[in-house]
């Protein structure tokens, strides 16, 4: 599968990132590159190869779940930039389905 260089632009731009011309074409190689060894994996025959989900023997110790008593929401606004209404503001970063500029 080839990759050009308007879709990586169109996902620079998603993850907000902006690329030199030169950098565009590096990354639309690497990119292409990438795609083009996992295609190859694709092609391996793993016929009545086991299913590995995990290569150590490992089990997870974890804690018991218990509810602690939280902070009062005065005391976590005092370290909020901005605030209203009891929730904390933050700028947008999405605006109809697409990345800011």
């Amino acid at each position: 599968m080839a990759i050009n260089e308007e879709q990586v632009k169109h996902v620079a731009k998603l993850a907000k990132l902006s690329f030199s011309d030169d950098e565009l074409t590096g990354f639309t190689d690497q990119l292409g590159k990438i795609i083009d060894m996992v295609e190859q994996l694709g092609e391996v025959d793993t016929e009545g190869v086991p299913f590995t989900s995990n290569v150590l023997e490992t089990i997870n110790v974890m804690r018991e779940d218990v509810a602690d008593e939280g902070w009062s929401r005065d005391e976590l606004m005092k370290n909020v930039p901005e605030h209203e209404d009891g929730f904390i503001k933050v700028p947008a970063i999405i605006d109809n389905g697409e990345a800011g500029a």
